[in-house]
């Protein structure tokens, strides 16, 4: 292990990185921080058809996405491709023209991490963070426990006074690329006996598509972009699939059915989603299309069942019910009041409709159900690190500096930061009466 230096530099920045599998969210974290300062990059490399190589944000200044092949250092949620990872973080952290070039050795970094991670895993980061990279001084945590740094009093009531610590109590429901995880945090620590992932995130709703297209219309399996981009254009939760269903069947014209023109890179560069389309219309030759029906509902439709894909799990609303159902007594009505969706699919219209409806009547009667979306969700719990970062006191008490991990070793940060989950949380704080009546707030 490399031996700790004699002076320890004065740590001036903080730097909170989101480090998703499908993106990297990252920025400062100052005062005057907004969500406009995140910087979304993808944390992949791609190599397109005629063999260009795009690191990152390099992805931006692609032109052909036709059968462009991704490599990606995060496979379900975990960092297993350091090699990859590394071309990516040095784009951010050292090339000259990168905002976000700091000298690492008087910056404190926030990073995100998933669930449960294996320790062998979690060491190799803590390694990269301080041996390679040489940060200053770091904490590692789930995004959902960062999510609890955010006001989340003003989700629900835009005259609630502002937050400046963690919250008390709140459910954050985290539907990213790898999966979806369930996670109580109780004055701001995750719960740990009660955290629950379902095995479904974008990248199972993305290859559903995939194999939906290529067995029904044109051969797909190669596009993952371009089908990842028909996903984010037009699916969405329905309230009612099986309504849904016979209307796709029955109905010639109707507001469901949409054309996907399809780009050729020669003049069409990004697909065209066309509005009330008949199916089975023919435009011009030149056109190459599909035609997206029922597919637009019934790929989101696996967040509440994924056994249609040979998952053996249970659906969302009786997930979270589980999870809350572990948590001490005390603690439930305060979590059933406080969800909050973040994560890419929270972008899904209708998401957070669906699942107020079918969680309600899972609910203890005298519970209030109450769910949000933040305006950004993808960026949310980055916003959330932004406001720990600013919070000296709550950071100095997270964060491990790099002199006491030289000195102590990875065996001890590892129970320092498994020290930051909790078992039993907090004090409840105001609980939410016992006799409210269950309802569902607008």
């Amino acid at each position: 292990m490399v031996k700790a230096s004699g002076t320890q530099q004065r740590l001036s920045n903080v730097l909170v990185f989101d480090n998703g599998a499908y993106s990297i969210k990252a920025g400062f974290a100052t005062r005057n921080t907004d969500v406009s300062d995140c910087a979304t990059i993808p944390n992949c490399i791609a190599r397109s058809r005629d063999r260009r190589l795009y690191i990152g944000k390099q992805l931006e200044a692609c032109k052909d996405f036709g059968s462009i092949v991704f490599r990606q250092p995060v496979e379900k949620g975990y960092i297993v491709n350091w090699e990859s990872e590394k071309e990516i973080w040095d784009r951010i952290l050292l090339d000259d023209d990168s905002p976000l070039k700091c000298d690492t050795k008087s910056t404190t970094l926030i990073l995100t991490e998933a669930p449960n991670a294996p320790t062998p895993l979690q060491t190799n980061v803590d390694q990269m963070v301080f041996e390679e990279y040489e940060f200053g001084a770091y904490f590692r945590c789930p995004a959902s426990q960062l999510t609890s740094w955010n006001d989340i009093g003003r989700l629900f009531d835009q005259g609630a006074p502002p937050q400046h610590n963690a919250a008390e109590s709140v459910l954050v429901v985290d539907s990213g690329y790898s999966f979806t995880h369930i996670v109580p945090v109780i004055n701001g620590k995750p719960f740990q006996a009660a955290i629950r992932r379902i095995d479904v995130g974008g990248k199972v709703l993305t290859n559903y598509l995939k194999e939906l297209f290529s067995i029904r219309q044109l051969n797909m399996m190669d596009e993952t972009y371009i089908v990842n981009e028909i996903k984010e254009s037009c699916c969405y939760v329905s309230t009612n699939p099986k309504q849904d269903l016979d209307t796709c069947k029955l109905v010639k014209r109707n507001d469901i059915v949409k054309e996907y023109v399809l780009p050729d890179y020669k003049t069409l560069f990004r697909g065209v989603l066309k509005e009330n389309s008949e199916r089975g219309f023919i435009g011009k030759d030149t056109e190459q299309k599909l035609v997206v029906g029922n597919e637009r509902f019934m790929a989101p439709e696996l967040l509440f069942h994924p056994g249609d894909v040979g998952y053996r799990q249970s659906g969302l609303p009786e997930v979270i019910m589980g999870a809350v159902n572990t948590v001490p007594e005390e603690y439930r009505a305060l979590l059933l009041a406080n969800i909050v969706l973040i994560g890419g699919n929270a972008l899904l219209p209708g998401l957070k409709e669906r699942l107020e409806s079918e969680l309600v009547p899972l609910a203890p009667e005298n519970c209030i159900v109450r769910i949000s979306t933040p305006s950004d969700p993808v960026t949310y719990a980055w916003q959330g690190g932004v406001g720990l970062g600013n919070n000296k006191t709550a950071l100095e008490q997270h964060r491990v500096t790099r002199a006491e991990y030289l000195e102590h070793g990875s065996t001890w940060l590892a129970k320092r930061m498994t020290g930051q989950s909790s078992q039993a949380g907090g004090n409840s704080g105001a609980i939410t009466s016992n006799k409210r009546r269950r309802s569902s707030p607008g």
